[in-house]
């Protein structure tokens, strides 16, 4: 069966989960999932797991997140992209210096209110289920971190492309109509592509058509997620059996830390934290 992880570039119009039901139809294996919800009109790096690889999802929806993002100031809209009704227009006279001033309030540590079109839910509903009824309710200031925010280019009198580097929860959208209202115009989401999720780039990513092509061919082994943590390998038998068991194995060799834990065959096994001599599994990858 199928295992791994193939780093779509998601084309525009197509939500996350019709990405998954395709990868689910060519590669014949019900064990999809994502990292990462991407809006149907944003574009990018979309992380998708295959088979026992689904068992890293947890670990991948926290990391940091790239994007580069298209704000259009002068226009507010209900949904805080271009693809919303139209709320406010407004004259803008606002230079790529006045831009650049107001992007330290976004960075760092800040609190965004969550649009209304989007899939928390409050009291068992989904914000944008109540917002397409013409309704809004309060929601709660939400903390998250903003890494990297700088303006690439001026595209036109009211139009800027922005790099942004941030936290899991952050809504783009949002960003840029916050943006717009600290600036006086408003403003809006008018593009947004992933560069970076979960450790993958721009550079790893294939097409929903390369897929269609080349299969099981285009996945990644699972342990190359984890890469950043060190390997070590089970040399006993029954070191790997206890460990193929569930049960904590002895290591006196490694130091306290998360490791990539690999079998006698070169099997990745799990993800396992050392202390005190005695590996212990966070997460089994190998088949039943």
């Amino acid at each position: 069966m199928p295992n791994g992880i193939i780093i779509i570039d998601k084309p525009t119009d197509w939500t996350s989960m019709d990405v998954c039901a395709k990868i689910r139809g060519i590669l014949r294996e019900k064990r999809v999932g994502h990292s990462g919800t991407l809006d149907p009109m944003a574009t990018g790096v979309l992380p998708v797991f295959v088979g026992q690889a689904t068992r890293a999802v947890e670990f991948a929806e926290s990391g940091k997140k790239e994007y580069v993002a298209g704000l259009r100031l002068g226009l507010v809209t209900d949904t805080q992209d271009v693809t919303g009704t139209t709320l406010e227009t407004h004259e803008v006279n606002v230079s790529k210096e006045a831009l650049s001033a107001v992007l330290p309030q976004f960075t760092g540590d800040i609190q965004q209110v969550p649009p209304m079109y989007s899939a928390i839910k409050i009291n068992g509903k989904k914000l944008c289920d109540i917002a397409r009824k013409g309704r809004e309710v309060e929601r709660k200031p939400r903390r998250l971190t903003i890494y990297e925010l700088e303006i690439l280019e001026q595209t036109g009198p009211a139009d800027f492309t922005l790099r942004c580097v941030c936290s899991k929860g952050t809504y783009i959208r949002t960003l840029c109509h916050d943006i717009g209202a600290a600036l006086g115009c408003g403003g809006c989401m008018a593009s947004l592509r992933r560069t970076m999720a979960a450790g993958f780039t721009l550079s790893q990513a294939v097409s929903l058509d390369d897929v269609q092509a080349q299969g099981e061919a285009l996945l990644l082994p699972t342990d190359r997620f984890f890469e950043d943590f060190p390997a070590y390998t089970i040399a006993a038998e029954r070191q790997e059996r206890r460990c193929r068991n569930g049960n904590p194995v002895s290591a006196p060799d490694c130091a306290d830390g998360t490791y990539r834990i690999y079998g006698r065959d070169g099997e990745f096994l799990c993800l396992s934290i050392a202390k005190d001599g005695v590996l212990t599994s966070i997460k089994n990858f190998f088949g039943a």
